[in-house]
């Protein structure tokens, strides 16, 4: 799955291209909203977005330069709104030396020259529009759901996470906690088994990604145990995170006879 390098033309409508004899070497983003300051999501799922970006950076899973952001918005046009991915993957890329510049602090897919590999929503309410339209966007107009416009740009893995089972009719999620979609001839087609991921243990494999994902069940930064949703290896072990990893090591130090506190 190749994904074509994309240039600022390709991401206009006809009618809004200009040609002159003018070099265009940056496009005026002046009008374009990148921050707002809008506080949008609730604690588990601020902390779940927090777990899935800070494994793969503390872990060195992947081969660098790769980008992985939580809530930053995915400008894939210059009209318009941006999409805002709960997380998102993207590979062979990594931010801008001068955040100073206003076009080096979104993920603008012309700027980058691709789309992320991986676009990840987690589900905290029932009008998220994640798989389908919902009621209350429906009575707003809005044609196209997450899903849709991902599909659109051509997103090769699009997960969704339900943990708390806010979308579950027959065109959503169907009863499962997880759900993957990868690219195929200009659409999606599901990656997960029909009946989705729907218990701790199971992974999925992201093969372009050299990444899966695969529901956890344990502690994160609390004694309460609670339901994750994990990057994996093939077979299906979790990327640790730093804190998990200095605790095995300390766990070692001390069946050694050693205090890791008086290091």
């Amino acid at each position: 799955m190749t994904q074509q390098l994309l240039n600022p033309e390709e991401l206009l409508d006809p009618e809004e291209l200009v040609y002159s004899d003018e070099i265009v070497t940056e496009l005026d983003i002046s009008h374009l909203v990148i921050e707002d300051d809008t506080p949008v999501d609730n604690l588990q799922s601020e902390k779940q977005q927090r777990l899935l970006v800070e494994s793969l950076y503390s872990s060195k899973g992947l081969p660098s330069p790769f980008l992985v952001t939580a809530n930053v918005g995915l400008f894939y046009k210059l009209k318009g709104d941006p999409i805002v991915p709960d997380v998102m993957l993207s590979l062979g890329v990594q931010c801008a030396d001068d955040f100073s510049q206003r076009r080096n602090r979104s993920y603008f897919v012309w700027e980058f020259g691709k789309v992320p590999e991986v676009c990840i929503e987690i589900v905290s309410n029932s009008e998220g529009d994640e798989v389908t339209i919902s009621p209350k966007s429906q009575q707003k107009n809005k044609q196209h759901s997450k899903k849709d416009i991902y599909a659109q740009i051509s997103v090769p893995y699009y997960v969704v996470f339900d943990p708390l089972r806010q979308i579950q009719g027959q065109n959503d999620m169907r009863n499962a906690l997880v759900r993957v979609w990868t690219i195929a001839s200009g659409r999606y087609i599901e990656l997960t088994p029909d009946e989705g991921i729907t218990e701790v243990g199971q992974p999925i494999w992201l093969e372009t990604v050299g990444l899966g994902l695969t529901l956890w069940e344990g502690n994160f930064e609390e004694t309460v145990t609670r339901l994750w949703l994990r990057w994996c290896d093939r077979e299906g072990r979790v990327i640790s995170t730093g804190a998990e990893r200095a605790d095995r090591l300390a766990e070692r130090l001390r069946a050694m006879g050693v205090n890791p506190d008086e290091i």
